[in-house]
């Protein structure tokens, strides 16, 4: 896990590229280097250092015929496999890491290599001898890789505060609208003018950097046979013992829910060593619905850990928002990411990669709006009929949500179910084309989650949360031979509420866990805003400074709760603290 950065054109200097460097240094602190493989063109690289440890494995990585070097942000969950195949071609290695498996495999097999990578990364390689740079980044998004082209100038970067520190932009105000309803700026955007997110799945071989075609990485995932549930009990305990590998201390986050809780009983079933675990603890008064403390502790009695209960009050969070708030490289609305980073704080100390359950929901059916989708699916044309009757039935916020939500287009009634609120029809638009149409409807719904909330919120918040503490994230759960196995499902019903994870949790003595109902991973909000106290006047202050110098590019709904955000507690909390984290933001950079 590391920092990768490129400037190609002008103002190709190692100055510049020590500034990108020092920007990204808690992405890789163990060690540091820059090079310029010729005028015009240098990289540089932060390395944490996570598998051999030594020297020999520091970056960039030289290929022994001195033709080619990498750079590389990320971990090869088969690299072993990969050098035995390469060790059969009559290639010798140095070290013990999946870095130089990579070069080697790309040295010698090209872009076609790419289809045989199986982790998370972003990675630049070069060749000197074509004087052509080779750019990817995997297909999941877990490794962040942005990027801003100009005529005379390509800047690549690991973080967007890197290539900010160079180029200078100014604010998009064009991303309001799209945070406002869907907690993220638009997808391949960011919160900077110019500056763009390189797409998952994505790569290209560029020889002039004014130019370049992007084309996309293509894996086999057709599996000979329907997978079954012992498919599934076959595959996980491998992708587990793959992906918890690692040469310095490994941890995991336990949410005392049924994902993280079911990949840490298959570790321990398995190995019989207990590893570093974490868990947010609210204040007492709250833990009746935030439980997830008291499950966690639970749960290590039953399988052994060094188990971490990280406490969360509002004084706590006070004493540390500043720096939280110096370490967001781009605001995503979802009060998870202070939470993460509380953990990465705590567990620092401890370990120096974590594993969470993140993807476990998006595969499998895990949230709400699925829910919400299989019943629409089932009923829609009779909601479609009544739904102006139904509307008028006073049972609650949430009912409110999903009646309003129901629309004829199915993907529109998704994204209104996935939005804060009901998405503007030039906003669908927006989004709709990234839809898989050639997908039965519900496996649809779950790729496009697979697509734009795993990649824009939870994955991008834990890379960040984390990386702040130089700590690596890892999911298991989309490993390539999962994402395999879950393209290949047929049969709906295996995808709603994640029904093999429950069944695998049973068979281990988890009932308890697997009945447990599902609550979302944030800050209680809600409460917090109810006291009306401090919290709630120091949020309400930021919106409405931020209402008074930006409320002028703002879309009229977001305008309105940020000019009274104080009558929005009740029914737009989430909102309100997702316009605080970009208030904030937007005021420490002075944009």
């Amino acid at each position: 896990m590391c920092g990768i950065h490129l400037i190609w054109g002008k103002g190709a200097n190692e100055e510049a590229i020590d500034t990108m460097l020092e920007k990204s240094r808690h992405r890789g602190p163990d060690q540091q280097a820059s090079f310029s493989p010729w005028p015009g063109l240098w990289i540089g690289v932060n390395r944490l250092k996570i598998l051999h440890t030594g020297l020999e494995a520091d970056q960039p990585l030289w290929a022994p015929d001195g033709r080619s070097l990498l750079i590389w942000n990320g971990e090869l969950y088969n690299y072993q496999v990969l050098r035995k195949q390469l060790q059969g071609l009559g290639i010798t290695f140095i070290t013990q890491s999946d870095t130089e498996v990579v070069l080697h495999f790309l040295r010698v097999f090209g872009e076609k290599g790419l289809e045989k990578l199986q982790g998370m990364f972003a990675f630049i390689f070069v060749d000197l001898i074509e004087k052509a740079v080779l750019v990817a980044r995997d297909q999941n998004g877990e490794k962040p890789l942005f990027y801003a082209q100009s005529p005379d100038t390509l800047l690549l970067s690991s973080e967007c505060q890197s290539i900010q520190s160079l180029k200078n932009t100014s604010l998009d105000p064009r991303q309001f609208e799209t945070y406002y309803y869907l907690r993220a700026p638009l997808l391949g955007s960011t919160f900077y003018k110019g500056i763009h997110e390189w797409k998952p799945g994505r790569y290209t071989k560029i020889l002039n950097h004014s130019t370049f075609r992007w084309d996309t990485i293509s894996i086999n995932t057709k599996l000979n046979s329907q997978p079954t549930f012992d498919t599934f009990k076959e595959t996980l305990p491998d992708v587990v013992l793959r992906q918890f590998h690692a040469d310095v201390p490994v941890g995991i986050q336990l949410s005392g829910g049924a994902d993280s809780s079911l990949l840490y009983a298959l570790w321990y079933t398995k190995t019989g060593t207990p590893l570093h675990s974490y868990t947010i603890q609210v204040e007492q008064k709250y833990r009746k619905k935030y439980a997830d403390g008291d499950a966690s502790n639970r749960f290590s009695k039953q399988f052994p850990s060094n188990h971490k209960l990280v406490e969360i009050d509002q004084k706590i969070f006070w004493e540390n928002w500043d720096d939280y708030l110096k370490s967001v490289d781009q605001p995503i609305g979802d009060s998870a990411g202070f939470l993460n980073w509380m953990i990465g704080k705590e567990a620092k100390n401890s370990v120096k990669v974590l594993v969470s359950g993140a993807g476990a929901d998006e595969l499998w059916g895990g949230y709400q709006r699925h829910k919400a989708f299989d019943i629409y699916q089932k009923r829609k044309d009779l909601l479609l009929r009544f739904q102006g009757i139904l509307g008028k039935i006073p049972l609650g916020r949430s009912y409110q949500k999903f009646i309003s939500a129901i629309d004829p287009s199915p993907q529109k009634t998704f994204l209104n179910f996935s939005g804060l609120e009901n998405i503007p029809d030039e906003l669908g638009e927006d989004y709709d084309r990234i839809f898989d149409k050639n997908l039965p409807l519900y496996p649809q719904m779950l790729d496009f989650d697979r697509q734009v909330y795993l990649v824009q919120d939870v994955l991008k918040i834990q890379d960040n949360a984390l990386m702040a503490h130089s700590i690596e994230g890892r999911s298991p759960y989309l490993d390539v031979s999962m994402i395999t196995l879950w393209r290949n499902v047929n049969d709906e019903k295996l995808l709603k509420g994640k029904p093999w994870i429950r069944q695998f949790l049973n068979e281990l003595d988890l009932s308890w866990i697997s009945e447990r109902k599902k609550m979302g991973f944030g800050l209680p909000l809600k409460e917090w805003f109810a006291e009306n106290g401090e919290f709630a006047k120091r949020v309400f202050d930021s919106i409405k400074s931020f209402e008074k110098t930006h409320g002028g590019d703002f879309p009229e709904r977001m305008r309105a709760l940020a000019a009274k955000p104080e009558l929005g507690t009740k029914g737009h909390f989430l909102t309100l603290y997702n316009l605080f984290l970009l208030a904030e933001w937007v005021k420490l950079h002075k944009l």
